[in-house]
């Protein structure tokens, strides 16, 4: 437990480099002062999120987010990207028409905003963790299966 908190808070660091750059004094923030709150205890049950940087909801922003385990979102988009690295469990995405992709610790993903139409999971043997960056602020829109993506 010890070294996935050291290692979640190293990668936080390295990923919000740009961030911490524009500022005077260094911010640290040990695993038993991250503040987590649900994200959406309607929409998202049991979704939890940690702001380490901006806010989610308005912004630019580096979050850690826990789903539990099990937990699955049908097919859906979101507006901006998302640089994503796991810290536990094995997270599952299935982008639309495609085989499903399973991706457990120190893996890594980028996940692009706009019309990349997939679902997500968490497989049903542990919660997974993982720290999500993004340049916008997060949204989740679902999608009727068979409709056809939007025109750009």
């Amino acid at each position: 437990m010890k070294s996935r908190n050291v290692l979640a808070l190293s990668i936080s660091a390295i990923l919000s480099a740009s961030v911490l750059a524009q500022q005077s004094q260094p911010v640290f923030t040990p695993a038993a002062n991250v503040k987590w709150t649900d994200l959406d205890p309607t929409g998202a049950p049991g979704v939890k999120i940690a702001d380490l940087w901006g806010d989610h909801a308005k912004g630019a922003f580096g979050a850690f987010v826990k789903l539990p385990a099990g937990f699955a979102v049908p097919l859906h988009t979101h507006t901006h990207a998302m640089k994503v690295v796991f810290l536990s469990g094995t997270y599952v995405q299935a982008p639309e028409g495609k085989a499903e992709v399973r991706l457990g610790p120190g893996a890594y993903m980028m996940q692009p905003g706009g019309n990349y139409r997939h679902t997500t999971s968490c497989d049903k043997a542990s919660e997974c963790v993982f720290f999500m960056e993004s340049d916008g602020a997060f949204d989740l829109k679902p999608v009727a299966a068979g409709n056809a993506p939007a025109k750009k």
